[in-house]
């Protein structure tokens, strides 16, 4: 019998969760998403702050969004490279330069560092001139060391965690900047200490989604499933849920920790619910295509592989597709 041939054996482990993978589009340009914070210098979310991306590079491209009512933002389909984001709110003004990689959800925060005075998220009424200035200063090297310890995460993890915690100990309620000392001791593959560091950014932030989300990456790579569960519903709660539908990266999550603990047909639904969300999300369409598989729902299967080669054509798992639609027919 077909189902025989196509039992679980065909099942893949993603223990290895990615966040978000974007393959080729449909017009064959690459791809990639962006996810970040806009907060003011104390490290508190701004909300409803406008934000300009601009492609650098040989084409003119302008994308425009505003963050939550918590400061957060996520986009999907972005062209990959180089962006120059700035982020307004009022007199508020703050920019970023930010690399959008296929394969990759890129993850930033933009810190908004100009306060005017008498109406930032700190009184100044009280300050001579000369403190505001040398305040000012301050929080423009904060600034600086911050991006230098985000942008040190990747090749040196070490000098990553230096920085930011000296960021974390001159605005100690910089709940992002735990966050990323977090993502530097998963780097170094320190799994304690980023789950600590984790912890940490949710005490000093309950309502920022991003070190749920790292943490429901760890738990499923402890094959603690139901903590891992937990923590990315809390993940897409925050960024959003109720309002849009969800958060594509943070179901995507759920529907591969879900798939991890042998739930498929409650996979299966996470996935079509990142599907709605974003079509264009290559490997949710792989990912329902393996459910559907698992749930003996052939001709699913088969659709779901088909639009995931339509997307990814030389995709990762474009070769596995193609075999099992082969068998299926």
């Amino acid at each position: 019998m077909v189902r025989q041939s196509l039992g679980r054996g065909w099942m893949v482990s993603a223990i290895a969760l990615v966040l978000l993978v974007s393959a080729t589009s449909a017009y064959g340009q690459a791809q990639g998403s962006l996810r970040g914070l806009v907060t003011d210098e104390v490290g508190k979310g701004v909300p409803e702050a406008e934000i300009v991306m601009t492609y650098i590079g040989d084409v003119d491209i302008t994308v425009t969004l505003k963050t939550n009512i918590r400061g957060e933002f996520t986009r999907a389909g972005l062209r990959t490279g180089e962006w120059k984001m700035t982020a307004t709110k009022g007199e508020l003004t703050g920019s970023h330069k930010v690399r959008v990689m296929i394969n990759e959800l890129t993850r930033i925060a933009t810190l908004i560092i100009k306060v005017p005075k008498n109406t930032g998220a700190t009184d100044t009424s009280a300050m001579t001139a000369k403190e505001v200035e040398v305040r000012n200063k301050l929080m423009a090297t904060m600034q600086a060391e911050f991006d230098a310890g985000v942008a040190a995460i990747a090749m040196s993890p070490d000098d990553a965690i230096a920085k930011l915690l000296l960021v974390a100990g001159q605005i100690p309620s910089c709940a992002i900047c735990h966050a990323k000392i977090g993502d530097a001791h998963t780097k170094k593959d320190d799994q304690a200490a980023a789950e600590a560091s984790y912890k940490e950014a949710i005490k000093l932030d309950p309502k920022l989604a991003d070190p749920y989300a790292a943490l429901a990456i760890l738990y499923n790579q402890q094959k603690k499933f139901d903590d891992a569960s937990a923590m990315s519903i809390k993940a897409n709660e925050l960024l959003g849920a109720s309002a849009t539908g969800g958060d594509p990266a943070a179901l995507y999550n759920q529907g591969i920790i879900l798939w991890n603990a042998g739930k498929f047909p409650e996979a299966k639904a996470e996935f079509e619910k990142v599907i709605k969300l974003d079509s264009t999300m290559a490997e949710a369409h792989f990912r329902l295509g393996m459910a559907n598989l698992n749930l003996s729902q052939l001709p699913d299967a088969a659709k779901a592989f088909e639009d995931y080669l339509k997307i990814a054509p030389t995709g990762e798992n474009a070769e596995m597709a193609k075999a099992i639609l082969k068998q299926i027919k």
